[in-house]
């Protein structure tokens, strides 16, 4: 049971978030100067939005650079103001300048608005204590930060990488159920796919995140991580076998008409689905996994296959459940990878500060956005007279997200939070309680606050809220006068960070779905040269297929945020998730090619030759289609030659010819969507340039 409970994703993280917040807070309460340990307590909230908790190779590097940014924020804002230079131009300039880090890398983009609290932060501090003090409090709070930090993830080594790897193999399970349990529903592809493509899209972003993990491990030598390394590698073992559809509905129905064929697959689904919790319980929780078999389940499947024999459901499923069971039964990946073929891209910084100064460059428009917003907000306390106006621009850096829908949600929960919190801290200052149950009573709503933070965010601004309150209330006896402003001053904020992220330089995905969808055409016309190719390693195949399924995802991801965009098409935004499910479906004829090459089913050379040069063709047409808005005859790529091969069709023809039907409904939506898209923004560019 203590294993279901110290381990557990969310109560490990409250539990460090915490201790983190409260050891200053108590010290301070212990040596008579509570005050001040409230103050050092504050510093972490900057570190966590900065990202400096990521356990990462360069750990202490990233520790220093983060405090030094933290306590330069602060200088410049009180210097600044010494110098009689008005607050919304200052806050104008420092996003500017720190705004490079986001260049050089995406973990140091973070330190970006960490950097900016602690700015904001300092203006409450003004006027109270020497300019010098606010950066030496930020210095010694990030090197109490990262020091217990470091501690915490000795204790823990794993931890991190153990959460991700359960999430991986849970969601794979709860794909596996959902794909064999609308087995006989596929006829439909409107209303079973959409649900399938969703979980598949879910469980290549949680690889992702293991990926990016691998590369940020503080010892990528260390013996400790073997185990988990191999695990992640049995994990993309499974998703290859679990994400191929054989796309044969018809034959499908045949099967389950003339056999219990249904039950069967689900049975062996449903073994492998339940072998899969299993896997991510033993994972989370540091346990040892027991035997396992699925022989009587693949016996009954292989009977049917012989009963069958001219079926091709039978088979196919036969083939992916053993090697699947061979995966779970043994523990070892089919095959080894090399998972540090990716770098990451790092600029050094005179690089970065030369991207940094273009007008396209993402980071310059982060700042430019960040800088906007912080100098209006603080243009607006201005002309209410409010001196100190850290809760709006705090409430701005809170709620701003990289997207429209996501800024939305938040704001919502932080606008709803804020008033629930401030209602029950109302209801409660009334009330005469002793200095020690108020710093306990805290203490519980900052873990269960923590607890809920992740995925209940409203709920945990709530906590948040009160715990805010009373540290006023402790700090300077003026709680009850916070709580009107307050709330005003969140609306505002909220009202702020929403306008920024409509009118401001906003990120449209609707706008980035054909940039998206070049970049994944792209990605499959390299994965098909590896496929038909001459030379077939199995790393590189690996590694192209990973690069596929991460392509389609960024294409997937784009989709449904536009979905939830206002102002636009809905038509077109119907015809392009029609254009993105038949990319799915050409992402799972990879996966599935990748496999068989790696087993040495191959095509001979000249047929391999014109079957590549058939889907280059056809890729360049879907490519020439969303590169240039004309019509469709304009395009001067030839057609796909037909009939290619005369003779029997082996496994990878047959994928190699759905392709090309997928490319081809694919070029017929594109060209029927552009009579729907909107009329607006960067839709009105004819051409489709790189960003």
């Amino acid at each position: 049971m203590w294993r279901r409970i110290i381990y557990h994703p969310e109560i490990n993280y409250a539990l460090r978030q915490t201790l983190v917040l409260c050891v200053p807070v108590a010290l301070g309460w212990l040596f008579g100067d509570l005050q001040k340990g409230l103050l050092f307590s504050l510093v972490p909230a900057c570190c966590n939005i900065a990202g400096l908790d990521t356990p990462h190779k360069r750990f202490f590097k990233r520790l220093i650079v983060g405090g030094g940014l933290f306590a330069l924020g602060s200088f410049l804002i009180q210097w600044l103001t010494l110098k009689g230079i008005p607050l919304p131009a200052i806050l104008f300039v420092v996003p500017l300048l720190l705004g490079v880090t986001g260049e050089i890398s995406p973990l140091h983009g973070r330190l970006l608005p960490g950097a900016l609290i602690a700015s904001i932060f300092t203006l409450s501090l003004m006027g109270h204590m020497p300019v010098w003090v606010p950066p030496l409090l930020y210095i010694g709070g990030t090197l109490w930060y990262g020091l217990f930090n470091w501690f915490w993830f000795w204790l823990w080594k794993e931890q991190p990488m153990r959460e991700s790897l359960s999430l991986v193999y849970r969601e794979l399970a709860n794909y596996c159920d959902a794909k064999y349990t609308l087995l006989t529903q596929l006829t439909d592809p409107e209303k079973a796919l959409p649900p399938l493509l969703a979980r598949q899209q879910k469980a290549v972003d949680l690889i992702n995140i293991c990926y990016q993990q691998m590369h940020m491990l503080s010892a990528n030598g260390d013996e400790t991580h073997k185990r988990l390394k191999r695990a992640f590698q049995v994990a993309l073992d499974l998703q290859e076998h679990i994400s191929v559809s054989l796309h044969q509905p018809e034959e499908v129905q045949k099967l389950v008409e003339q056999s219990h064929a249904e039950a069967v697959i689900r049975w062996n689904a449903k073994t492998i689905s339940a072998r899969l919790r299993v896997l991510a319980d033993n994972i989370l929780y540091h346990q040892l996994p027991d035997r396992f078999s699925m022989d009587k389940q693949l016996g009954a499947l292989e009977k049917i296959t012989r009963q069958h024999p001219d079926n091709p459901v039978g088979n196919f499923c036969l083939y992916h459940f053993n090697r699947i069971a061979r995966v779970l039964r043994t523990q070892k990946p089919l095959y080894q990878r090399d998972l540090m073929a990716d770098r990451q891209r790092r600029l050094p910084l005179l690089s970065a500060l030369r991207s940094y100064l273009r007008f396209r460059s993402a980071a310059l428009r982060t700042a430019g956005r960040f800088s906007v917003m912080l100098m209006f907000g603080s243009a607006l306390a201005m002309f209410f007279n409010i001196p100190k106006p850290y809760w709006i621009l705090m409430t701005i850096m809170f709620v701003s997200q990289n997207s429209y829908s996501a800024t939305r949600v938040r704001i919502q929960h932080r606008a709803l939070g804020t008033f629930a919190g401030l209602v029950i801290a109302a209801a409660t200052l009334r009330f005469a309680v002793p200095e020690s149950l108020v710093l306990l009573i805290m203490l519980a709503i900052t873990f269960i606050s923590y607890v809920f933070t992740r995925q209940f965010y409203g709920w945990a601004t709530i906590g948040f809220t009160v715990t805010a309150v009373y540290s006023l209330q402790l700090l300077s006896l003026n709680g009850a006068q916070f709580l009107l402003p307050r709330l005003m001053d969140t609306i505002m904020g909220c009202l702020i960070a929403f306008g920024g992220m409509v009118w401001l330089w906003p990120q449209w995905q609707s706008g980035l779905l054909r940039q998206n969808a070049h970049d994944a055409l792209e990605t499959y016309q390299d994965a098909l040269r590896m496929l038909l190719g001459p030379e077939q390693s199995a790393e590189k195949l690996a590694y192209q297929r990973v690069l596929v399924n991460q392509a389609h995802n960024a294409l997937f991801n784009s989709l449904n945020q536009a979905m939830q965009e206002p102002g636009f098409n809905s038509q077109y935004l119907k015809d392009m998730r029609m254009w993105v499910t038949h990319s799915q479906f050409i992402v799972e004829h990879i996966n599935a090619m990748t496999i068989l090459a790696r087993e040495h089913t191959m095509l001979p050379p000249s047929l391999a030759e014109s079957y590549l040069q058939s889907c280059e063709i056809a890729l360049q047409r879907c490519q020439q289609r969303l590169e240039y808005d004309g019509n469709s005859s304009q395009t001067n790529v030839l057609e796909a030659a037909e009939n290619i091969n005369e003779g029997p069709i082996t496994v990878l023809e047959q994928h190699v010819k759905r392709i090309q039907a997928h490319l081809s409904v694919m070029h017929t939506i594109s060209s029927l969507a552009w009579s729907q898209r909107p009329q607006h923004g960067r839709w009105l560019v004819r051409h489709l340039r790189k960003s």
